[in-house]
């Protein structure tokens, strides 16, 4: 993988930092949480083997606690997932910045995300790939995602409000494809819309799943398992 590269401006003091499709103000003398990001990807993500060196940029520059709702933003860097409303989840920091590395972006692709949530998994694929298109099916998480994003200056993310187990066909294919709720097995639209060379992470399977790597080749699906995962159920109907 390639090093995520900056290049940015002082105004005022505050360094304005550019970076792949995102536009952010960050000042690192006013950031209450910048120990604790550098904390995180320390001991929950270095500690458990993510090398990538640009994942583990991407998870120290994008602030989590502002994907999480404001009363639990002082458990936004902790090692686990905290709710987001809806039922869902923001997933465990650990588990973000592993199913990033297992995409094994170089920063040209244009990758489908399923399970918009919070955004912020899409803010981190964001700073890793040429476009990201992000599905939730559940409106209200959607439109607060895409404020978030939009409020902290991603450009290159685009949103439907849908039912991930049908992709986004008219955007297809994809270089990667991204799943993060659980389906009982792999939706065959999502291997449809992934090109040939592509890889899709998902987790599969009901209650304890298994985080699995699909490559697709001219013959079909290579499958990997990971490691077993716990994640939401993947759904078709908002209220389920």
């Amino acid at each position: 993988m390639t090093n995520l590269k900056h290049s940015g401006i002082v105004i005022g003091g505050v360094l304005i930092v550019a970076a792949t499709g995102v536009l952010m103000a960050f000042d690192p003398q006013t950031d209450p949480f910048a120990s604790e990001r550098r904390r995180m990807v320390e001991t929950q993500i270095v500690a458990r083997g993510v090398e990538a060196s640009d994942v583990l940029q991407a998870m120290q520059d994008v602030p989590r606690h502002f994907f999480v709702p404001e009363p639990l933003r002082d458990r936004a860097y902790l090692d686990g997932p905290q709710p987001i409303g809806s039922s869902q989840t923001i997933s465990q920091p650990y588990i973000v910045a592993l199913m990033t590395s297992l995409l094994e972006l170089d920063g040209n692709e244009k990758v489908l995300e399923i399970g918009t949530g919070s955004g912020y998994q899409a803010a981190i694929l964001s700073r890793l790939a040429k476009d990201v298109y992000t599905i939730e099916i559940r409106q209200e998480l959607a439109k607060n995602a895409r404020k978030t994003l939009a409020d902290l200056g991603y450009r290159n993310i685009h949103f439907r409000v849908g039912d991930g187990y049908e992709g986004w066909p008219e955007a297809a294919p994809f270089d990667a494809i991204i799943v993060t709720a659980a389906p009982p097995e792999t939706p065959q639209a999502l291997v449809d819309q992934l090109k040939v060379g592509g890889r899709l992470v998902i987790p599969v399977g009901r209650g304890i799943q298994d985080l699995e790597v699909h490559t697709k080749t001219e013959d079909g699906l290579e499958r990997r398992k990971v490691i077993p995962v716990r994640f939401v159920p993947m759904v078709s109907d908002p209220e389920d």
